[in-house]
Parts: C-alpha cells; sequence; structure tokens
C-alpha cells in the first residue's frame, strides 16, 4: 500500500487516470480487430519523431523563461536549413546531418534575438512569444516565395519561383532514421503466421537519436551549468544573490531551446517524409506543450522524465484514438473529426493543469 500511495503522490491522480485511458486503448485494439503490430509501431514513430521539440520545450522551463511558444521560430530556422539541403540534392544520412548542421547557425541567430526580446519582457514571455511566433510565421512565408531557390523538385512549377508548400524528401533522406537498424518482423520473416505481430516493426535509428538526445539533456542538467540554470529558473532572486547573470542563463536556455527545436523539426520531417511550409509550423508549439504538461512539468520546473513520459502519453493517446474510434463508429469521415477532438482536447486538458500544478 505505501508503494502504491508513492506512485500515486509521484504521478498524481489526473496523469494515472490518462496512463489509465491509455492502456484501455492499447487492450481493446485486440477485440477490435485492429492490427496491433501495426498501430503500436506507428505509436513508436510518432514517439521519436516528436520527442526533440518536447525536448526543445523543456530547456525553454528549466530556464526560466516559461512554455516556449515561439518554439516555430527554431523550427523556421530547421526548415530553412532543410530547403537549402534539398536544393542541392542532398541525400542519405549525411544529407539529413547536413541539414541539421545548416540549420544551427540560424537558430543560434534567430535564437539570440529571441532571448533579448524575453528578456525584456518578463513576466509575459508565453503571450509574446506566441504573438512573434504568429508574426514570423508570416514573415517567413513571404520569405520561402522571394528567396533564390531554383531546383524544379521544391519550386513552384509554372513559375518556377517560390517553394512549394510540401516539399518531398523521397529523393534525399526520406526515413532514413526510421530505417537505420530498424527491426522489421515482415523482412525477417518472424510471426509471419502471426496476424496480430507480422507487421510489427521498430524504427531503431529514430528511438536512438531520441534517447541520445535525452541522455545528453539530463548529463547536462547535472553538470555545474545544468543546475545553475535550474536554480535561476525556479528561484531568480536567490539566483541573483548568489553571483548569477539570470539573463544570460534565460539566453543561453532560449538560444539552446531554439537550436534543438531547429534539429528536432528536421527529425520530425525526415520521419514524415516531407517538408512543410507556409503556415504549417504556426501550430506545432501546441503539441509539444502538451505532452510536457502532461507528463508532470509545470511553467516553472521539467526534468527530462517528463519529456520522456508526456511524449508517450500525447503521443500513443493520439495514434490510438483514431482507429479505435473509426472500429466504434463506422462513419466515413469520422477519423478526422476524433483526431482533432482528441489532440485539441488534451491541449485543453494540459492547459488547465498549468494552475493545478503550481504553474501561476
Amino acid at each position: 500500500m505505501n508503494q502504491i500511495k508513492r506512485a500515486v503522490n509521484f504521478l498524481g491522480v489526473s496523469r494515472l487516470v490518462v496512463i489509465g485511458f491509455l492502456l484501455l486503448l492499447i487492450v481493446s485494439v485486440f477485440p477490435l480487430g485492429i492490427n496491433p503490430g501495426m498501430i503500436y509501431s506507428d505509436c513508436l514513430v510518432r514517439i521519436g519523431m516528436n520527442g526533440f521539440l518536447v525536448l526543445a520545450m523543456m530547456v525553454s522551463i528549466v530556464c526560466g523563461a516559461g512554455l516556449n511558444f515561439g518554439l516555430p521560430i527554431g523550427i523556421l530556422c530547421g526548415l530553412l536549413g532543410g530547403s537549402i539541403a534539398v536544393q542541392f540534392n542532398w541525400s542519405g544520412l549525411a544529407g539529413f546531418w547536413g541539414a541539421c548542421i545548416v540549420s544551427v547557425p540560424f537558430a543560434l541567430v534567430a535564437g539570440y534575438f529571441y532571448a533579448v526580446l524575453l528578456n525584456n519582457v518578463k513576466g509575459s514571455e508565453m503571450t509574446v512569444g506566441n504573438y512573434m511566433a504568429f508574426s514570423i510565421v508570416s514573415l517567413m512565408s513571404i520569405a520561402w516565395l522571394v528567396l533564390p531557390y531554383n531546383n524544379p523538385k521544391i519550386v513552384w512549377p509554372i513559375t518556377g519561383v517560390g517553394l512549394r508548400t510540401t516539399m518531398t524528401l523521397e529523393d534525399n533522406y526520406d526515413k532514413v532514421l526510421d530505417n537505420f537498424l530498424r527491426i522489421d518482423f515482415k523482412q525477417m520473416g518472424v510471426l509471419q503466421n502471426n496476424p496480430y505481430w507480422k507487421d510489427f516493426s521498430v524504427s531503431t535509428g529514430l528511438l536512438l537519436v531520441f534517447a541520445v538526445g535525452c541522455l545528453l539533456m539530463w548529463l547536462f542538467m547535472k553538470t555545474k551549468a545544468g543546475i545553475i540554470m535550474r536554480c535561476s529558473g525556479v528561484n531568480p532572486g536567490f539566483s541573483r544573490t548568489l553571483g548569477v547573470n539570470n539573463n544570460r542563463v534565460r539566453t543561453i536556455g532560449i538560444v539552446a531551446s531554439t537550436v534543438i527545436a531547429a534539429i528536432g523539426i528536421n527529425i520530425y520531417s525526415q520521419s514524415y517524409g516531407f517538408y512543410q511550409f507556409y503556415s504549417a509550423p504556426l501550430m506545432m508549439a501546441f503539441p509539444a506543450m502538451a505532452a510536457i504538461l502532461i507528463g508532470g512539468a509545470t511553467p516553472k520546473k521539467a526534468s527530462v522524465f517528463n519529456v520522456v513520459l508526456g511524449v508517450i502519453l500525447f503521443q500513443c493517446l493520439l495514434t490510438l484514438a483514431t482507429p479505435v474510434a473509426n472500429a466504434v463508429i463506422n462513419a466515413g469521415s469520422i477519423s478526422e473529426v476524433v483526431r482533432i477532438i482528441v489532440q485539441n482536447g488534451i491541449i485543453l486538458y494540459a492547459l488547465t493543469k498549468i494552475r493545478a500544478n503550481g504553474g501561476k
């Protein structure tokens, strides 16, 4: 009983309810006749492809800037680096990492100026960050039309000017991390007579990259710089008495968050198979924010455990809810409706936990 009480106190009743609902969805695929191997594989892919964006949200919280509604700024830097990689036909693992490396300088510059802005509007970071992201996305919508791209695969076919709304990565580095060291039951000939698990696969490379990112972040938080950053975020007044420059710490955290988001969108896009431009990055901060809040973070405290738990809960709920609803309610267009309801419902739930978790 004591162990159960500790588990309840550690996770919280509301979080246990979410975990219970997720377990119900996981089990329900069997009686409903849904292919569990395929749907569980999709859950693993979504965890890996969204993990870095949630990790970027954690750094912003730890440094004291709160929930990073300006995450699309880093995402736009990653899209800029990725579009340059495709412009020059980079491919394979080298092309993917090249896109990430090219994205970093843009993210460093954008993150620095974004940090300067947030340091001047302390207490209103989330509001200012939200409107800043909306403004930058609109500005970059113009930039995608006027930047000198000329690769016929990515520009509009009639005018030859401006990026297309969607850029395919099929000839570049589509699923290059997903297929690295991939464990595929169908290709291996494992359980081919089992209708449930013959389609199961593990995107090993994608999950390894996310695991390495989490490990590096956990190790950084154990260093002197990480402890100072955490102290500055939780209690800036106390850290100031110790001689810590809170503005400098916040700047480092916001720049790091922007860089991680730039790398994260490249990881997301290679797994998705496309880059999406113009208004696509506009709302991408909200799923990352909801995931880390459901994982147990607050606008002042966050950990790698919150990132891992949150991305598992959010992405698995989102992935499983749609096919389960389709099987229960036989209607043609119900899947998209359910996806929107579940995604926005989880985001709304996470937002209600801000004050409940102490984020005043």
